[in-house]
């Protein structure tokens, strides 16, 4: 079993797949909403920024060296990766090219501002997104659907946000409807992203498991992880 608790970029093949966990029957109430229209990846964005902000903002430097349930990442290394996703996903938003083969050290560019700078960047991803024929097409080295590519820079705007609030003691509530269309996206790329060790074997969860925690069980996580 992989120790990593990444989520995949724009590499992996996204081919509809199984559920990682058994899908859960709709009620009537979720049958309902499974028949509208899906929002606009923008406007998930714009409510995902908006929860993970919060919680990046409360980060002390003295945390920056903590561990995160993402194995492979501390506090600020974890901070880093999220800056490089949030820039690169407005390129793949407008078709074009990007390299992930390093990390630009963001925290250490722009110092006590960092803050300031990523809420900028979030904005700037969800303008990217919103622009007209974004969601149209395929984007990314392996030409996915561009929709498909939307979400998953969704998925790293709320989980990590959540690995974030669990690394530094920080409440957390993703924003609405976003934990229903990222379980619709892990469900199609688990199978892939745990071939290629971007996710680990899902985690068990309990009768009663909230969708937030059946998700981040998908992912590889421990719904209950704590650093000590």
């Amino acid at each position: 079993m992989s120790d990593r608790r990444d989520i995949p970029d724009e590499t992996y093949s996204g081919a509809p797949a199984h559920p990682a966990q058994p899908a859960r029957t709709p009620q009537p109430a979720q049958a309902a909403h499974a028949t509208r229209p899906a929002p606009p990846i923008s406007a998930l964005l714009d409510v995902a920024a908006g929860a993970a902000l919060p919680v990046l903002r409360e980060v002390r430097d003295d945390q920056l060296g903590w561990p995160t349930p993402c194995a492979e990442y501390d506090v600020r290394a974890l901070l880093n990766h999220l800056f490089q996703v949030v820039v690169a996903f407005r390129s793949l938003a407008a078709k074009k090219d990007v390299d992930f083969s390093s990390t630009p050290d963001r925290l250490g560019e722009y110092g006590a501002q960092w803050p300031d700078r990523f809420a900028d960047a979030s904005a700037q991803l969800v303008e990217a997104w919103a622009a007209p024929g974004a969601e149209d097409g395929l984007t990314g080295g392996r030409q996915l659907p561009a929709r498909t590519v939307g979400a998953m820079v969704l998925l790293d705007l709320t989980v990590h946000a959540w690995d974030l609030a669990r690394a530094t003691g920080r409440p957390y509530t993703p924003a609405e409807g976003c934990v229903a269309e990222l379980r619709t996206l892990v469900a199609q790329m688990a199978p892939t992203a745990r071939k290629m060790n971007v996710f680990a074997e899902p985690a068990p969860v309990p009768p009663g498991a909230s969708d937030l925690e059946v998700l981040l069980a998908e992912t590889g996580r421990d719904p209950h992880w704590t650093a000590g």
